[in-house]
Formats: structure tokens, C-alpha cells, sequence
């Protein structure tokens, strides 16, 4: 009989994984919904979508493994990262999704988000002022008008799986739609800076990528992270993860 594997588990939602099935369990129906029709429109490859009654979902596990993670080395050649930003360019050029996604929140909601948790991570010590001050300056880049793409939202390195430098398939569309491509290459590339290039390689020499604003979104995906993870068990303080990427920047 199959183990019972928990991938991630918090307040909001877990995931667990059973032989090839993958169990997602979401109080919020709505992101479901989401997932599962960002997933139907997606032009890359994603998982199969077995079976759903709220508020689990069932998706086949996706082969291939992943180019690294957040805290950890690469375990992709060039050549994968480069086919990973081809797969992401697709996905950034197909049809616009009805929905706006966690890449396309508004520059005034945006700013005033991050201006409220810079202050938290100061007054509660979880960051020194001098980190969390020169990382809201990198972050302004980002705040800028930006064209909507087709966005995955949440486009970590954990969530793309690649084989014989082939995307099998991207997973976690939950927070899928309407946004800035440039947060789903910056999220992409979180900790793994020296793999960039690659990534815009395969992207394409055409697009209109500004390097700043990528640094920018990786001072704000880590700077709004910081206070979350630590409340939830996990661990930004580690080796190379969020905290290291803010501690770089100075």
C-alpha cells in the first residue's frame, strides 16, 4: 500500500501525495476553480486533473524532476533552464485568461502592501531596518505600468518539471491569470540569479525584458514573504532562501 506523503501543509491549504496522485485540499473553492481552468487554458504541459469534490482535488504526478530549489543547488543543465523560459514564454504570449492573478495586483495595492509589511518586519525585528529600507528602494523598479500576459503567479522552481531538457509539465496554477510576466521570470529565478540568462535565452532576445525590474520583483516576492513563512513553519532564514536574496542586494 502507498504511503501517505504531506508536500506542504499550512492554514490555508496541504497537499499530499499517494502513489502518482497528487491530493490538494483548499477550503477556498474558488482557487480550485481557478487552478483548474488556468490549467485547461494553459498552452504548456500540466497535470492531469483525475477527479475534484471540494474541497479536494486529485491531479496526476507530472514525470521529470525539477531544475533545483529555493536554498539548494541546480540539479538542470543550461540547456533545461533555457527550455524552461521557452515554456514560459509560450505561456506569457497565448490568449489572455478572464481572471486577474497573483502576478497583476495594482501598483497603488501593491506599494501599499509592501510599505505596511516592511514596517512589521522592522518594528517586530524580524529583518535590520538598513536590509528592509535599501530592498523597498530595489523594489520601486517593479512598481511600474506593465502590460497583461497570461501568468502562472506563483512560478517557483519547485513547480516546473523537466526531462531529457523537455518541460513535462508546470504545477500550482492556483494563483494563475492576468498579470506581470516579469513576476513569473523573477519567481522563476528566486535564488538561482546565476541561471538568468539561461532563462532569457530561451524566453527570446525580442522580448522586452528590464533586468532591474526582475531584481525589483525579487526584493518584493521576498520582502512580503519573510513574516509569512516564519509563521508557518518554514524557514526564509535559510541558506540561500529569501533573506539571503534581500542580504544580496545590499
Amino acid at each position: 500500500m502507498d504511503e501517505v506523503e504531506v508536500v506542504v501543509a499550512h492554514s490555508e491549504r496541504a497537499t499530499l501525495r499517494v502513489g502518482d496522485v497528487f491530493l490538494k485540499v483548499d477550503a477556498d473553492q474558488a482557487r480550485i476553480d481557478a487552478e483548474v481552468e488556468a490549467m485547461r487554458l494553459a498552452p504548456v504541459p500540466t497535470p492531469q486533473v483525475l477527479w475534484r469534490k471540494p474541497p479536494v482535488l486529485a491531479i496526476a504526478a507530472v514525470p521529470g524532476m525539477t531544475l533545483g530549489r529555493l536554498g539548494g543547488p541546480s540539479t538542470g543543465s543550461a540547456a533545461a533552464w533555457a527550455v524552461a523560459g521557452a515554456a514560459i514564454r509560450k505561456l506569457h504570449d497565448a490568449p489572455l485568461p478572464p481572471g486577474v492573478g497573483r502576478a497583476g495586483r495594482g501598483v497603488g495595492e501593491l506599494a501599499a502592501e509592501l510599505d505596511a509589511e516592511c514596517e512589521v518586519l522592522v518594528a517586530n525585528g524580524l529583518l535590520p531596518a538598513e536590509l528592509v529600507t535599501r530592498n523597498r528602494q530595489v523594489a520601486e523598479a517593479a512598481l511600474r505600468p506593465w502590460t497583461p500576459a497570461f501568468t502562472h503567479g506563483d512560478l517557483q522552481i519547485a513547480h516546473v518539471f523537466v526531462e531529457d531538457d523537455q518541460v513535462t509539465g508546470i504545477i500550482d496554477w492556483s494563483e494563475a491569470g492576468r498579470g506581470d510576466a516579469l513576476y513569473d521570470l523573477a519567481t522563476f529565478t528566486l535564488g538561482h540569479e546565476e541561471h538568468l540568462d539561461n532563462v532569457l535565452a530561451g524566453y527570446g532576445s525580442d522580448a522586452d525584458v528590464d533586468r532591474e525590474v526582475i531584481r525589483a520583483w525579487w526584493a518584493v516576492r521576498s520582502l512580503l514573504a519573510v513574516r509569512w513563512l516564519t509563521e508557518h513553519g518554514f524557514d526564509p532564514f535559510l541558506p540561500g532562501c529569501e533573506v539571503d536574496v534581500l542580504t544580496s542586494r545590499m
